[in-house]
């Protein structure tokens, strides 16, 4: 049949070894014998490749195995996240929780599982929350637990806030070497004020140095959760973490749903995949959705098809429908990236309910101006843009232009961290290349009309002339330490404009001081002099703590007399001088060398405050 081409001979030897190999594995359709003598394969490649059989030929996309999630009625499933400081071990466990559960084969390879991002990867953090559904029999019932990793730096704690709106329950993972860490109290009080039940996790008990009763003392005198609740546990060697399962069946509850009424789904999560469009993350509160269900955004009003729903373990896995109380996946054919609102309530078309509360609106803490290296990226640039901020909803974005940089924007971020992760996430998963200026923080100024204005952009600054007062960002700082840095650590803070509100003793040598600082103050390097001053021990967290009055001025950088607008900086009165400094010394540095003199200035208004040549 395939002689005539001597090409296709070779290609069809292939297919008949690869085909030979899969009927042998199959054997003989029920019912029937095989010959002896005769090899299945060879009869069955010809019955598959005969012109007249080609009509049973199946392609393989269409038939995704769906599973049926109707066995899992509400009573037995819990949702519950994994929180903790940074590195005390929540992806370790989850990989533990998903080898335990049969998601994934038990192999030393597996690290950090449900860390997918290559920045994540990279630097050892999780930067966004990871959802799984685990499948767990206890005392012979089949239990639905969805599982959700969080991040722990402070700069993703908008990540941690939505996750937990999805959740009943938590683990409070605490590291049996470290003890509390100030991120550890900042989840602990998130988890508290969404009325959610905590259970204590002290892990790397395996460790030489570990105090587990060090660590109980802790979190009974911090959070009032006695000793006897907390469950010591090895997630690296898996001692003990089968506990952590039967705890959260026994100790969390199921969700609360209203059993029989309409649709009313909270979209909590979504990623963007360039052939399917935007894939939700919804936790069900009511009502079921199946494939070829109409539903409707609250946020948007606009209506679409489902054409997919299913479960994270963590892969996808499409199921036949999803009830209330399951936490899944939904792709319904949302092309554009901002119909996909965090946060937003989706329903049956005509079978309308009331909206969920949604989330608060992240804060964004630090901004800087984003522009291509060559403006004739602009516009791939400004999907790529479009696309990531879906993934990330904390970003804020505005357009903005300068003389020297041309088009670009001006991004709010929720940290120095988040700034970083979001710049290589660019350039790793959208290959673009982009310039960074030196981030700043929002300040605001009074005029004398008692209106109210906000500067992002420094060179927008208004002049004193006009204005009755500035009043810059205060945040409340938590920092958690060793008690024999505390001399080093409080000069630090002084030196930061810093106000002491509260000091406390946590344990016979930890100390958890917490501060005022100005966000100015904070922002750039204090977490790297803390914890050189600290060799590393102290943590540090912050919450925002609205405006206050302060002397600020705005300063000009001029090279040869000219000043250059994307280097404008403001500074509080005091440190103006030492800041313009720091500046012009740096540029010395850094502006290659010419035949003649450059000189490098600092000026406030028409005063100049330092000079380097």
């Amino acid at each position: 049949m395939f002689a005539a081409n001597p090409r296709h001979g070779a290609k069809c030897l292939h297919l008949w070894k690869w085909k030979r190999h899969v009927c042998a594995l199959h054997g003989p359709p029920s019912g029937q014998r095989r010959p002896a003598g005769t090899l299945w394969g060879s009869r069955c490649l010809l019955q598959t490749f005969h012109p007249m059989n080609s009509s049973r030929v199946v392609p393989y996309s269409s038939k995704k195995e769906r599973i049926d999630m109707s066995e899992y009625d509400v009573d037995y499933i819990r949702n519950f996240s994994i929180i903790a400081h940074v590195d005390h071990g929540k992806s370790t466990l989850a990989d533990r929780l998903l080898e335990i559960t049969g998601c994934i084969p038990k192999a030393a390879s597996n690290k950090q599982v449900l860390d997918k991002l290559q920045v994540e990867r990279e630097r050892g953090i999780t930067v966004k929350a990871q959802t799984a559904s685990l499948f767990y029999t206890y005392e012979g019932k089949k239990y639905l637990l969805n599982l959700i990793d969080t991040p722990g730096h402070v700069d993703f704690s908008y990540e941690v806030s939505r996750s937990l709106s999805a959740c009943q329950g938590v683990l409070l993972v605490v590291d049996a070497n470290e003890g509390i860490q100030a991120q550890t109290v900042a989840n602990f009080f998130l988890a508290f004020e969404a009325q959610l039940s905590i259970i204590p996790v002290i892990n790397k008990i395996d460790l030489k140095n570990a105090d587990p009763e060090r660590v109980e003392k802790q979190i009974e005198k911090m959070f009032d959760i006695p000793a006897s609740d907390c469950i010591r546990i090895s997630a690296k060697l898996g001692t003990n973490v089968e506990k952590v399962l039967q705890e959260v069946v026994r100790r969390l509850p199921p969700p609360r749903v209203e059993k029989g009424s309409p649709l009313k789904a909270l979209l909590f999560d979504s990623t963007f995949d360039h052939y399917r469009g935007v894939i939700a993350s919804i936790a069900l509160c009511g009502g079921d959705v199946c494939r070829g269900n109409k539903i409707v955004s609250a946020h948007s009003g606009k209506c679409y098809e489902v054409h997919e729903v299913g479960i994270l373990t963590p892969g996808e896995v499409p199921a036949e429908k999803l009830y209330a109380g399951q936490v899944g996946y939904l792709i319904a054919g949302m092309k554009d990236v901002q119909e996909a609102q965090i946060g937003d309530t989706l329903y049956l078309l005509k079978q309308p309910v009331d909206p969920l509360p949604g989330f608060k609106p992240a804060k964004p803490m630090v901004f800087a101006g984003m522009f291509p290296v060559d403006q004739s990226e602009y516009s791939n640039l400004k999907s790529a843009l479009e696309k990531l901020t879906l993934n990330d909803s904390s970003v804020s974005v505005s357009r903005d232009s300068s003389a020297a940089l041309g088009a670009g924007w001006r991004l709010g971020f929720l940290g120095l961290l988040h700034m970083e992760v979001f710049n290589q996430r660019l350039e790793q998963e959208y290959n673009a290349s982009v310039i960074m200026t030196s981030p700043t923080v929002p300040y605001r100024a009074v005029e004398y009309g008692e209106q109210e204005i906000t500067i992002v952009n420094p060179s927008e600054f208004p002049d004193k002339s006009v204005v009755k007062e500035y009043l810059e960002p205060m945040i409340l700082g938590t920092i958690i330490s060793p008690d024999e840095y505390l001399g080093k650590i409080m000069s630090l803070c002084q030196t930061r404009r810093a106000e002491q509100k509260s000091f406390l003793y946590i344990d016979e040598h930890r100390i958890m001081m917490k501060y005022l600082f100005p966000l100015n103050e904070v922002v750039v390097d204090f977490y790297d002099h803390l914890k050189s001053f600290s060799s590393g021990y102290a943590s540090f967290d912050y919450e925002d703590a609205g405006y206050q009055p302060a002397d600020l001025v705005k300063m000009d950088i001029l090279l040869n007399g000219r000043p250059v607008e994307e280097l404008v900086t403001i500074a509080h009165k005091e440190k103006a001088y030492a800041v313009g400094k720091a500046i012009c010394e740096r540029l010395r540095d850094a502006i290659p060398r010419q035949l003649f003199e450059i000189a490098v200035q600092a000026s406030i208004g028409s005063k100049i405050i330092a000079r380097e040549t």
